[in-house]
């Protein structure tokens, strides 16, 4: 049974910093490309940070270049984002996602709220 289990998701001031994870299971995790998305209230779910199944090559929005920070361990089958300086807009549920050829898998989402 496949499954992306995210955690880490919190309440934070904005400047803080939350460590998301994302524990895979159930799937050769890394054959992979593991991606972070993230959907606001009345707004479609944006891809966030991408990372390719060894590791070699990320991809991030502009509006989190340079805070965030994706990264994946393949002898754990995790995958994690680091966010640094959050900022109010980066408030949003937040979901991992590992795709390959025709397979997509979501995780659960993990909510992260910036706010004072």
């Amino acid at each position: 049974q496949v499954q992306l289990v995210e955690s880490g998701g919190g309440l934070v001031q904005p400047g803080g910093s939350l460590r998301l994870s994302c524990a895979a299971s159930g799937f050769t995790f890394s054959m992979y490309t593991m991606s972070w998305y993230r959907q606001a209230p009345g707004k479609e779910r944006e891809l966030v940070a991408t990372i390719a199944s060894r590791g070699g090559s990320t991809t991030y929005v502009e509006s989190v270049k340079g805070r965030f920070t994706i990264s994946r361990d393949n002898a754990k089958n995790t995958a994690s984002l680091q966010m640094t300086s959050l900022k109010p807009e980066d408030t949003a549920k937040y979901y991992c996602q590992a795709a390959r050829l025709n397979s997509i898998y979501w995780g659960q989402g993990a909510q992260v709220t910036v706010s004072s």
